[in-house]
This record gives C-alpha cells, structure tokens and sequence, in this order.
C-alpha cells in the first residue's frame, strides 16, 4: 500500500503531541496519570498517523510498543523506575540495533529513518554509525538524569530537551548528507548512458 508525505507539521505534532500531553498531566496531576495519559497520547499519534499517510514509520512503531509495555508495569507496579527506564531501553536498542547491522554490514538507519535520504554506501555507514552513537549518548544521558534529577525534572527535559537535541544533531548531519548524496537516474539519463555504451 502507497505512504503519503504527511505535512512537516502534521509529522511534528505526532512526535511533539503526546510529550506536551505528559508534562502538562504531570504538571497538573503525577507521573502515573501522566504515564497513562502518556500511553493514549502514543496509541493515538500512530492511529492518526496509519490514517493520514497509511503508515507507521518504525521507529514510531517500536517507540509505541516500548512505551505501551513500560507504562503498563509502571501503572500496575505502581513504580515510577519503568517508565523513566523506558527512554534507555529504546535509545539503547536503537544503538545496538544500528551498530550491529553495522558489524554484519547493514546500514538499517535506512529503515528506521523510512530511506528519506539517497546515500553512496559509504554515507549510509557513517550516517548510521554516528546516530548509533547519538542513541548510545541518548540513553547515557537519560540514566544520568532520571537518577541524579527530580521527577519534574527529568519531565521536562524528555519533554522539551529530548526533540531540540534530536533536532540540532541531525542538522548537524546534513554536510554528511550532501556530501555522500547521489542524484536519482532519470529516464533521460539512463537512456544517454545506454546509447553512449551502444556506440562504444
């Protein structure tokens, strides 16, 4: 089935959306009203996403089913660790999934990013090492803060840190990007090719 190109802002609010949604419950209520109203948020920002462009992009996908699990045990423990351990569990299987397609030669960054970028083979490794390193530094940092910090703290930095940093890094990546871009074959171009080797 064909994926549309949803709009940046539609892409943004699925992502942003259900973060606002936790730190205004936390804010308003605790961290296990916000964890519950966190899971509905995530359930339902994949829902509106299938609607709109017929797709659930993968990192979305796993992010979803990790937050459904945790919340859950966070909600029926009645133990605020799981869900501040969930953002470590994701950005550490994120690394080790990106960095171990790398050992076995795989650049799966392509996968998870849904392939928005036309790399030599030699740009998809470095991309997909450098964002496994981000996601190894992203789970580092989610420890670091979840147990050094209050609740409150930590909220907010997942709310509003964890995208601005997303962000800034993957800016950051786009001389990498131009660099190791290649440009579609056209029709044009491949039928140039064809007859430039016919005469040879």
């Amino acid at each position: 089935m064909d994926k549309t190109q949803p709009h940046p802002l539609f892409k943004l609010a699925t992502e942003l959306g259900p973060l606002i949604v936790f730190f205004a419950a936390n804010a308003k209520f605790h961290l296990f009203v916000a964890t519950g109203a966190f899971m509905v948020a995530v359930v339902a920002a994949m829902i509106a996403s299938y609607v709109v462009t017929r797709h659930v992009p993968i990192m979305a996908l796993v992010t979803g089913v990790i937050v459904i699990v945790f919340g859950t045990l966070t909600l029926v423990l009645h133990d605020e660790t799981f869900i501040k351990v969930k953002p470590t569990i994701i950005y550490g299987l994120f690394a080790v999934v990106l960095g171990g397609g790398l050992l076995f030669g795989r650049s799966f960054i392509a996968i998870l990013f849904d392939q928005m970028f036309n790399l030599t083979p030699q740009g998809w490794r470095r991309l997909t090492a450098r964002w496994a390193l981000f996601f190894f530094a992203m789970a580092i940092l989610n420890e670091i803060i979840w147990r050094s910090q209050s609740t409150d703290f930590w909220v907010a930095f997942k709310a509003f840190g964890v995208i601005p940093l997303t962000a800034i890094f993957a800016i950051a990546q786009m001389p990498l990007i131009k660099h190791y871009h290649l440009e579609p074959v056209t029709l044009e171009a491949s039928e140039e090719e064809a007859g430039d080797v016919s005469q040879g």
